[in-house]
């Protein structure tokens, strides 16, 4: 996916850019951080969030000025193609020393992932994978994902206390992890959807996703030989990524 603009493909530049987000934000936390919350006592930010978003709003801005720019901590800057940012996924386990959370990177034309670049500071990770760009860690291959029945594999979600009493969002998520082998919730969309794309985790499955949380993962399932599906159900958007066989179970699970 080369562009005119510059020499590096838009992978590449994805590549730098995730890495250098990462190593500003754990730089940050290292020299001390401040912190806000923004919805509820567990949805917290940081300087070093806002900082990180920053510096890859700023190069995107040289590199690619005539795509759009969509960041968790403010950039709204949509085009047809778009760069959607989430500086630090997982700023809770960030900020209190436990190792799940990443840089997350994702190109879009038209709502469709191009690419997605995770970067997993704490276990120096890299994710890579895209359209015509198989998935890769490290800049090795991945094995493609083989179907296996939901009862045999891990899926991984995140269960919000506020969310506990309502029946339109807990019921579809019990019905999806009822079925299978166990759950995980690491607290990082990003780092599990990569590790969907590895096998590590078996599926993935979460309600109203943001787009920065989203599809960094998309590509990264996708460009894994993985499948991805959206789906609606009393008003709430069910978002779900595995193996072919492991998306339409809980596809079916969901919509009960």
């Amino acid at each position: 996916m080369p562009s005119p603009t510059d020499s590096l493909t838009d992978l590449e530049l994805a590549a730098e850019l995730v890495r250098e987000a990462g190593a500003l934000a754990a730089q940050m936390r290292r020299e001390g951080l401040v912190t806000e919350h923004k919805t509820s006592i567990s949805d917290v930010v940081s300087a070093a969030d806002i900082a990180a978003e920053k510096l890859v709003v700023k190069r995107l801005r040289d590199e690619r000025p005539q795509d759009g720019i969509v960041g968790e901590e403010g950039a709204n800057h949509p085009g047809e193609r778009t760069w959607f940012i989430d500086p630090v996924d997982g700023t809770y386990n960030f900020l209190w020393g436990l190792p799940y959370w990443c840089s997350a990177l994702a190109l879009a034309d038209s709502g469709d992932a191009l690419l997605g670049a995770v970067y997993h500071p704490t276990a120096d990770e890299l994710w890579l994978g895209g359209v015509d760009h198989p998935t890769t860690l490290n800049g090795q291959p991945l094995p493609k994902l083989r179907n296996q029945p939901l009862a045999a594999i891990s899926v991984a979600s995140y269960i919000h206390p506020e969310t506990l009493p309502n029946d339109r969002t807990r019921l579809p998520l019990l019905r999806a992890i009822g079925g299978a082998a166990t759950m995980r919730s690491l607290g990082s969309g990003s780092v599990e959807l990569a590790s969907v794309a590895a096998g590590r985790l078996g599926a993935w499955v979460q309600h109203d996703s943001k787009d920065w949380d989203w599809l960094p993962g998309v590509a990264l399932v996708q460009a894994a030989g993985g499948a991805t599906n959206v789906v609606e159900l009393d008003g709430h958007r069910w978002h779900i990524a595995g193996s072919r066989q492991a998306v339409d179970e809980i596809t079916g699970l969901i919509l009960g």
